[in-house]
């Protein structure tokens, strides 16, 4: 019996992609959906750089309350220290 390929990175259908792990943490995933459907519909992304705007400011959003996050909880354990 032959040993699986260490290239072959599929999925079974109940294990759960980390990307959309990683997004669905974000609050934005229906805008990443949003962008996927675009682009599989028009099959050019330059016809979806509004869905792709949206997304991108979601993404940023996030990461700027993640940010400030961070640095409150760094300033509460130096505080602490």
């Amino acid at each position: 019996m032959a040993s699986p390929s260490p290239h072959d990175r599929s999925r079974s259908e109940d294990e759960d992609d980390p990307v959309d792990k990683m997004i669905s943490k974000t609050g934005c995933a229906e805008l990443h959906y949003a962008v996927q459907e675009c682009m599989a519909e028009k099959q050019d992304w330059r016809k979806c750089q509004s869905e792709v705007q949206t997304f991108k400011q979601c993404m940023m959003s996030f990461q700027t309350a993640r940010m400030e996050q961070l640095r409150k909880t760094q300033s509460q354990s130096t505080e602490t220290s």
